[in-house]
């Protein structure tokens, strides 16, 4: 089985070495091993600290209070993660200019702490490291919503229109992001090479990009520690940790 996986992971790097326009698409599998936890994984702390749904948390203060609490207790789960030598070779393609950008899934930020310009990252799923306004869109930062959340018990509301404060990440029966979502479709039609690295791809609609990009033309490779049903149409699939698959362009 490991020589099978070595066999893979060279097959991978001579992909890479022969494509043109590397565009590569992330979830949670990247993170992992950084010390973030994953949504599905047996006894996730997701579990515990489940989201609150859209709907619930505009309707209701006490949804919002409650959500918070989730936030917070959840951040304290994955402090101080730093991107791993997975998020450093993406960094590294988009460095060299053989990749125009990342997609992800994921909310932590580590692809623009591992040096990736912000215009570079196309977030899917939103951000969880600060908070914007439902009504206005003003970005308010968690340095200042924590505190006195803790202080008072109140969620946050808008210094700028008072309107609800909510992290900015995408909950559940939330809207996705219209111009993210056009933003992946034409980064996804650029490419030669679509690599999908630690995605279940089982969350729509971001997981039909793999296919969008399989159909036109590009190379598909799917670096996953399961198997994902768009294996089937995928020219690679290596079964492998992010950061051991991809090591060597990490610098």
């Amino acid at each position: 089985m490991q020589d099978e996986t070595n066999d893979a992971i060279d097959e991978l790097h001579a992909l890479l070495d022969r494509a043109a326009v590397i565009v590569s698409f992330t979830g949670a599998g990247i993170s992992t091993e950084s010390g973030v936890p994953d949504f599905r994984s047996p006894g996730s702390p997701w579990m515990i600290h489940r989201p609150i749904p859209f709907d619930a948390f505009v309707a209701s203060r006490e949804a919002r209070v409650e959500a918070w609490r989730r936030k917070f207790a959840m951040d304290d789960h994955f402090a101080g993660a730093m991107p791993n030598r997975g998020h450093k070779a993406l960094a590294n393609l988009v460095a060299q200019g053989r990749s125009p950008g990342v997609i992800t899934q994921n909310i932590d930020g580590l692809h623009q702490d591992s040096g990736i310009p912000e215009d570079r990252i196309i977030e899917l799923h939103g951000n969880g490291t600060y908070a914007t306004c439902l009504t206005c869109g003003w970005r308010h930062e968690l340095a200042a919503i924590r505190p006195a959340f803790e202080a008072s018990g109140e969620p946050p509301r808008c210094i700028i229109c008072s309107g609800i404060v909510k992290s900015a990440t995408i909950s559940f029966g939330q809207a996705m992001p219209e111009a993210a979502m056009r933003r992946a479709h034409a980064l996804t039609m650029r490419a030669d090479l679509f690599l999908v690295a630690g995605s279940s791809l089982v969350v729509f609609p971001a997981a039909t990009f793999p296919a969008i990009a399989k159909r036109n033309g590009a190379k598909l490779v799917i670096i996953n520690r399961e198997p994902t049903e768009p294996d089937a149409i995928a020219d690679l699939v290596v079964r492998a940790e992010i950061g051991p698959a991809l090591g060597r362009l990490a610098g």
